[in-house]
């Protein structure tokens, strides 16, 4: 069986992979990593190289990508195979839009500590999905129980981690392994465009772009993200 590391988003847990973690029993033995009140890129990628394998194959989700990225930069020759999805490489833009990203980032902070975890997530969650699937209510539920099991003092801590988060483009070229880009067509945040041009820079990837599924395309469409996923466990290393 294949060591499959995975690395979930923001906020989010093992739910946000269950869909493939089911899917994939009989090809990988799946490991969640949990973030705790972890506040940087840095350590959370020295928590998956301290409780991973020797060598694994990794999967990042949204901000677990760029825990991924992180992870590849110390460690390498662990990293058999990568998959990133609904991610960017990019570190907190300079001038008005990271002073843009920072406001929205600590108004929802301010929303988490003062009205609680679901009304964070009510005002989170509508542009990572695909328009019109808030309508999906269990599918939107089960996100939103996900988000509710964690704190505003835990959503602080992944926020800074956001914000300080380092410039993975120089790593792209470096990536040897065989690689998976995969997002949402309707992904508004870590659009299909970013993706394409990771892939330019990272020799041996493939990008996907699932149909009818935005940011949170593990959960929105987990057979497909599954598939994916698949094949990519299946190319020889």
């Amino acid at each position: 069986m294949e060591p499959l590391v995975l690395l979930p988003g923001l906020l989010c847990d093992e739910a946000v992979w269950q869909g493939q973690i089911d899917a994939l029993r009989d090809v990988a033995q799946c490991t969640c990593m949990d973030w705790g009140r972890l506040d940087s890129i840095l350590a959370m990628a020295e928590r998956v190289l301290r409780l991973a394998p020797p060598e694994f194959s990794l999967a990042g989700h949204s901000m677990g990508g760029r825990v991924a990225f992180q992870v590849v930069r110390m460690a390498p020759q662990r990293v058999k195979r990568l998959a990133l999805f609904n991610t960017g490489a990019d570190a907190k833009p300079a001038g008005d839009a990271g002073v843009l990203e920072e406001q929205k980032r600590r108004s929802l902070l301010e929303l988490a500590e003062t009205q609680g975890m679901r009304a964070f997530a009510m005002a989170w969650l509508p542009p990572m999905m695909k328009p019109g699937r808030m309508a999906d209510t269990a599918l939107v539920n089960s996100i939103i129980a996900m988000l509710q099991r964690k704190t505003p003092e835990i959503y602080e801590m992944q926020m800074l981690a956001l914000l300080a988060r380092p410039d993975a483009r120089p790593v792209l070229p470096t990536v040897k392994c065989p690689t998976l880009l995969l997002t949402g067509r309707e992904d508004s945040w870590s659009p299909p465009a970013r993706h394409q041009e990771m892939a330019a820079a990272i020799p041996n990837s493939r990008v996907v772009i699932v149909p009818d599924s935005g940011h949170m395309a593990p959960m929105e469409q987990p057979a497909a993200v599954a598939q994916a996923m698949r094949e990519w466990l299946q190319i020889p290393v």
